[in-house]
């Protein structure tokens, strides 16, 4: 069965300047058992809730079997880690998910391309490992509730 297994919204960006200097610490309670998705918006609480630059991005996805083992979402960056989702076949297609709280619309626009940091934060060789397999970046058509466990799952052209 599909699972959402974790959810992060983070209000800052970790990954500034150059990976040798090491990430900026994390805020606390950035992964979460929840998220409020709000409409053309993205995750409530997120440092790209409500950017216009990032609206077509503003929530992303990647699946844990694409992920080196260990690594989860505080060092990828990504808003939800799903198990049981092949997310980064979905680009150009509207990915529904229903975690309980009635469903949640994503068109998913790309790929969310990994970056040099995972290097650092992960393993040497993980940059190169994650490329084509990184996530997606999806903007939300529908508001709702995202938690943690399992997901009702539907795709749509």
């Amino acid at each position: 069965m599909p699972r959402i297994l974790q959810l992060l919204a983070s209000p800052v960006h970790r990954y500034v300047g150059r990976p040798a200097d090491g990430p900026a610490p994390a805020p606390p309670g950035e992964l979460v058992e929840q998220v409020w998705i709000r409409s053309g918006l993205g995750v409530v609480g997120d440092r790209y809730f409500g950017r216009p630059a990032h609206r077509t991005a503003s929530v992303t996805l990647i699946a844990q079997e694409s992920l080196p083992a260990g690594a989860d979402l505080t060092q990828l960056r990504r808003n939800v880690l799903t198990s049981g989702i092949a997310v980064d076949e979905l680009v150009g297609r509207v990915l529904t998910l229903d975690s309980g709280d009635g469903p949640v619309s994503l068109r998913v626009h790309r790929a969310a391309p990994p970056c040099a940091w995972l290097d650092v934060v992960v393993a040497p060789g993980t940059w190169k490992a994650m490329r084509r397999r990184a996530g997606v970046r999806c903007e939300p058509l529908t508001e709702g509730v995202l938690r943690v466990g399992p997901v009702t799952v539907s795709v749509d052209d």
